[in-house]
């Protein structure tokens, strides 16, 4: 599943049982590991996370009634190079060694951080009414706008707008405000 959402096509759909979100992305990054495919968790977890877009969370009431329960969009961490290379300009072994020092403590933090995604209820259903509790970022926006036609696209910008104050250009860029 996750090796068709990555190449297969626009979207993939699938069902799960996980109750919570990170226990979604662990079960998911535990099958990879089962299989065999992949032998280190991180890099399994990293492959599960950048095609968790939305979790759409159904739940069911006392009375059987189905309903959904909240929209979760998994923003995967970005890895960002902070290396400095400012060892080169530095004139004494103590001024290189402490470049060194940030380096290589830079370098040990990314390693041992766990954090590869963030996660962020979008929806809500809250007291027998749905609330939106946060912005879908603005990389999926883009995405979303990209992939309607001109009417859904009109209409979405204008949600966007309404509760989040986000305005994008013709070709789904960000207008900065």
């Amino acid at each position: 599943m996750i090796q068709a959402a990555q190449v297969a096509s626009k979207f993939t759909l699938f069902t799960h049982h996980a109750k919570t979100f990170p226990n979604l992305v662990t079960a998911l990054r535990n099958s990879m590991l089962r299989t065999g495919v992949f032998k280190n968790e991180k890099t399994a977890e990293e492959q599960v996370v950048q095609v968790l877009n939305f979790d759409i969370h159904l739940t069911k009431d006392f009375n059987g009634k189905r309903y959904v329960e909240r929209i979760t969009e998994c923003i995967p961490v970005e890895d960002v190079n902070e290396y400095t290379f400012d060892h080169r300009n530095e004139k004494t072994l103590e001024g290189k060694f402490d470049k060194f020092v940030d380096n290589t403590t830079r370098y040990y933090t990314k390693e041992t951080n766990k954090e590869l995604y963030r996660y962020v209820n979008i929806l809500e259903y809250q007291d027998g009414t749905y609330a939106i509790t946060n912005k879908i970022s603005d990389k999926n926006l883009q995405e979303m706008i990209l992939n309607m036609d001109d009417s859904d696209s009109i209409n979405f910008r204008r949600f966007i707008d309404k509760y989040w104050h986000t305005r994008f250009s013709e070709r789904g860029e960000i207008i900065k405000q």
